[in-house]
């Protein structure tokens, strides 16, 4: 990519986002916009322009996020959010202080030699083309050059930086977590486990419930309490969510028809619907009084259903309950029998997040699909290089024109030459991997993975996969590989020189598409156009309750599947490329820097959390930095052998002092993440848990009501 489309793509940028900051500040002020734009206060029944229509500043939101601390975030958006700015904030640190030295030191070095302009070679258009972006990298450095050093030097300095500062955040999570655990106030979870692959129910038992409570009753007779079969209501599910549809549109119904009632009219229009298929055709009948008979009757048909689910449909799975938090944390780390596929227990998480499908799944067969999802991700992270690699043709226009030389007349062309180099190829790769992310959450909950939470974190752990596979080595080698097939037939002794050429000459993709990430990316994601248009089409055309209002403008989560994993990217992008081409981590201070500030915003104002797992997220989080740090090591040791420095060994000692901190950190942070920890939970509590309550909250709605007998909800938990 010449000089010209570099800035045409960032000046492009830039004002679309400084359009969209512009829209916000003026959308936002607008009292009908503000279940758009602050949602989640209004649920928390704040006021939504506290602090922000006095000054009417168009910059204040700035303001408001950066002195926000984060105990207010947490109290706004619960520990998981913390915990992702504690990744953003390191992340953009590790930039900020290794920028520091390296932008100073390596790009004078960089630019004052000459090895582009001596390899320059000539293009289709009879022109020498010197890129000028490559002049500021490593790639202009000659082979064997004293300059060299200087890079070396650098390499260092960004890895003891990173390994600090992640040791840090490490610390800080971990108190995080800690101090969340041993809060006074009640979690249902806590008082809790989730049982597995229940043996069938010997001689002597009538039910598997009563096999269950004898069971735990023997090993915890003081601190038990109760156990809550998991039993197969997929009928029921689906009646009781017949039966809410039936509700929502008697609601509407009854709206419509007191609307129509006017002055003139004062005893309305009632609404009439036909009983055909789609309500297209049939008799016309009453809406209100066809609802209510509905209602009425599948009613009756949940209730019947509701007996015969807790009477005939358990299955191997339980949860049980203790009165003493200590005691459950003890249990879900505790072995209870001697055969590994029997009597399985783990933590429980909150009844909002619970997969209960997947908790009757037996332990071999969870295994077995555990092979079975990794085998189709693969065969999937190789589908997705031959998309990839051919999007990297387009990196180059000499590629481009190699491909398709049909096409050369049309490039020829200098403004649509422009936007070729400057706009599809960015576009083209966020499309193919905004697809990837809902993909490998399906997969991830094929496995059997019983919470909702450890689903998103297997999804984003598939998910780094791809763009160290697809991303990092399909653009960086596949708009090379073109030409260097030619060249292993002309001369193969060239290959490497090619190889090592790679690099620079994709960073300047990188850097476009970076700026287009943080600049169009989250100018959207602040500005909220999107949903405001939704909404606003929705209230206007298509709602007429409250209910309806509501879920128009109903915000959702930060979507940690999808977040976390487009960060990572950026992540292996800037840290492979933060020493061989410097100008990148400029743009990673900004995607970072603007994600951490617009992101924040929109936690304590926009999105509402589907989940809480108090920072389980973050060893994921972790161990991805890492292995892109290390990433980054082995691929400017494999540069530097190639530059034919050499003292390219001594690079050796940085990935292996790499692996044994994060062996480190396995052994002493993670396992506070992966089990309850005792210290915490044993901390006094500010009120007696309502253990009646507590049980009461793992009821799924489907089997909630309040004509079924006590009794029977403790054989009752839902299959959804």
């Amino acid at each position: 990519m010449d000089l010209t489309s570099f800035v045409t793509s960032l000046g492009t940028y830039f004002g679309i986002f400084m359009g969209l900051m512009i829209v916000y500040a003026f959308l936002s002020w607008r009292a009908g916009n503000n279940v758009v734009y602050y949602p989640n206060k209004i649920l928390k029944g704040l006021e939504p322009l506290e602090g922000i229509n006095k000054s009417r500043n168009p910059f204040i939101w700035m303001k408001v996020a950066l002195v926000t601390s984060e105990t207010e975030v947490i109290a706004l958006s619960g520990v998981d959010t913390a915990v992702y700015f504690v990744f953003l904030s390191t992340v953009l640190s590790i930039l900020v202080l290794s920028a520091v030295i390296l932008l100073p030191v390596l790009l004078p070095v960089a630019v004052t030699d000459e090895r582009v302009v001596k390899e320059s070679v000539t293009s289709h258009y009879n022109q020498t083309v010197v890129d000028e972006l490559q002049k500021l990298t490593m790639g202009n450095i000659t082979e064997k050059s004293n300059r060299l050093w200087a890079f070396f030097v650098c390499c260092y300095w960004f890895s003891l930086v990173a390994l600090g500062l992640l040791w840090k955040a490490c610390k800080h999570v971990s108190w995080l977590r800690a101090q969340a655990l041993m809060a006074p106030n009640v979690k249902p979870e806590q008082f809790a486990v989730v049982v597995r692959d229940i043996p069938a129910v010997p001689l002597g038992e009538t039910t598997t419930e009563e096999y269950v409570h004898s069971y735990f009753e023997a090993i915890y007779p003081e601190t038990y309490y109760k156990c809550m079969i998991v039993t197969d209501n997929r009928k029921a599910n689906r009646i009781w969510e017949e039966l809410e549809g039936y509700k929502k549109q008697l609601a509407r119904a009854e709206t419509v028809f007191q609307m129509s009632k006017t002055n003139a009219k004062p005893e309305g229009t009632r609404p009439t619907i036909k009983t055909g298929l789609l309500g297209l055709c049939g008799s016309k009948v009453d809406s209100i009084e066809y609802y209510n008979d509905r209602i009425n009757e599948t009613v009756t048909k949940l209730e019947a259903e509701q007996k015969i689910t807790q009477s005939e449909k358990q299955q191997n799975a339980a949860l049980v309950f203790f009165t003493s938090r200590v005691v459950a944390a003890s249990a879900a780390q505790s072995l209870h029998a001697q055969m590994v596929d029997t009597w399985s227990v783990s933590p429980a998480a909150e009844p909002r997040q619970l997969i209960w499908h997947n908790l009757t799944i037996k332990y071999f067969e969870r295994e077995l699909r555990k092979y079975l999802v990794n085998a189709v991700v693969a065969l999937t992270i190789v589908f997705y290089m031959v998309p990839i690699s051919f999007i990297s043709a387009f990196t180059t226009l000499q590629n481009l024109v190699e491909l398709a030389p049909f096409i050369e007349p049309v490039v020829r062309i200098k403004a649509l030459r422009t936007v070729l180099e400057a706009y599809l190829p960015q576009l083209a790769l966020i499309i193919f991997f905004y697809l990837l992310p809902k993909l490998l959450l399906y997969l991830s909950k094929l496995e059997g993975i019983p919470t909702q939470s450890q689903a998103v974190r297997a999804a984003s752990g598939k998910y780094f996969y791809f763009p160290v596979v697809n991303v990092f080595l399909g653009v960086t080698l596949g708009g090379t590989l073109y030409r260097t097939f030619k060249l292993i037939e002309d001369n193969p002794k060239s290959l490497l020189s090619w190889l090592v050429m790679s690099l620079p000459d994709n960073a300047t993709f990188f850097l476009t598409y970076l700026a287009l990430k943080f600049f169009v990316g989250y100018g959207l994601e602040l500005s909220r156009l999107v949903p405001l248009l939704l909404y606003h089409f929705k209230r206007k055309y298509i709602c007429k309750t409250d209910a309806e209002r509501k879920e128009a403008w109903a915000p959702g989560d930060l979507g940690y599947e999808t977040r976390v994993s487009e960060d990572m990217l950026i992540v292996i992008i800037v840290f492979c490329y933060s020493v061989i081409a410097p100008l990148i981590i400029p743009f990673g201070v900004l995607y970072f820097g603007l994600g951490w500030l617009i992101l924040r915003n929109q936690a304590l104002n926009v999105y509402v959390p589907t989940f809480e797992s108090n920072g389980r997220m973050w060893p994921h989080i972790h161990n991805r930095i890492l292995a892109s740090l290390i990433l980054y090591q082995v691929t400017m040791l494999v540069y530097f052998g190639l530059q034919k420095f050499y003292y390219a060994s001594l690079l050796i000692p940085l990935p292996i002092l790499s692996f044994i901190y994060g062996f480190v950190c396995a052994k002493k942070f993670y396992p506070a993440f992966e089990r309850p920890i005792l210290e915490v939970v044993a901390n006094s509590m500010g009120e007696a848990p309502d253990m009646e309550l507590i049980f009461r909250s793992f009821i799924p709605p489907s089997l909630n009501s309040e004509k079924i007998d006590d009794e029977n909800f403790e054989e009752s938990i839902s299959k959804v």
